[in-house]
């Protein structure tokens, strides 16, 4: 099976691309294009989906850049792609060849781009990460290599929807600790449930930051198994474990 690649029309000419699960070599739970060197997948499984990956952008596999993901608003500035696997979620370069990476499986994968500059970034944006700042800090650090934010695109891809994202009262009152306006991004569930809009907060901090144009692609992680990897599904099927999508973009 091929690959499934999403891409946005606001992000051309840069190329990019938010892969779905399909046409990977994984089996079981994680079937498909498995690309999470932490998951319990097999490592030489996860090595053949993440060269096809890097394929798809026209990169040797070693030019796949990543990071090692803490759900942190720590971002760093890729100069080649030998770089140290940093803990961070976010990467920003101006440097060609390099493809930014970030593994997500309901958390939001976001890449940006000012392409006048040429300078590129990428992100993973869960809930924990949007509200310590890792969007804002990523804008910022490619505002130091010289993008300009008012001409920054910026897209979310897939990630769990509002109508999959039930949370309780002590994650509102995160949130209402912060910025009681943020109160807008939850509605009424079962009981003391709540229903939390992530990729609407994600938006709205990617607008706050000043970005020129922000936008989602309206896939729903959870809602659909045969394309896309969810934590949250895992967990509720009481599955051992879980595959993670990648996103990809490059000068």
């Amino acid at each position: 099976m091929t690959l499934e690649i999403l891409t946005a029309d606001s992000l051309s000419p840069v190329r990019h691309g938010f892969f779905t699960r399909r046409g990977g070599a994984s089996s079981g739970v994680f079937s498909g294009l498995n690309c999470g060197t932490g998951s319990s997948d097999q490592s030489e499984i996860v090595a053949i989906n993440r060269a096809r990956a890097a394929a798809a952008m026209d990169v040797p596999p070693q030019h796949l850049v990543g990071v090692h993901q803490v759900h942190s608003a720590d971002v760093v500035t890729v100069t080649d792609p030998a770089h140290d696997r940093a803990r961070a979620d976010g990467l920003v370069t101006d440097q060609p060849g390099i493809a930014l990476s970030v593994l997500t499986a309901d958390c939001q994968p976001v890449l940006f781009a000012d392409a006048e500059a040429g300078v590129i970034g990428a992100a993973h944006a869960g809930w924990r990460g949007a509200l310590d700042g890792v969007l804002d800090a990523t804008v910022a650090a490619m505002e130091g290599l010289g993008a300009r934010r008012a001409q920054t695109v910026a897209v979310i891809g897939p990630a769990i929807s509002q109508a999959a994202y039930e949370v309780g009262p002590e994650f509102f009152e995160t949130f209402m600790a912060e910025d009681p306006e943020y109160a807008r991004f939850f509605v009424s569930g079962i009981d003391d449930r709540l229903m939390f809009d992530l990729p609407g907060f994600g938006l709205h901090r990617l607008r706050e930051a000043g970005v020129g144009h922000a936008e989602w692609t309206r896939h729903c992680t959870y809602s659909d198994a045969e394309r896309f990897y969810s934590y949250r599904r895992t967990t509720h099927a009481k599955e051992a474990d879980y595959g993670r999508l990648i996103s990809a973009i490059i000068l």
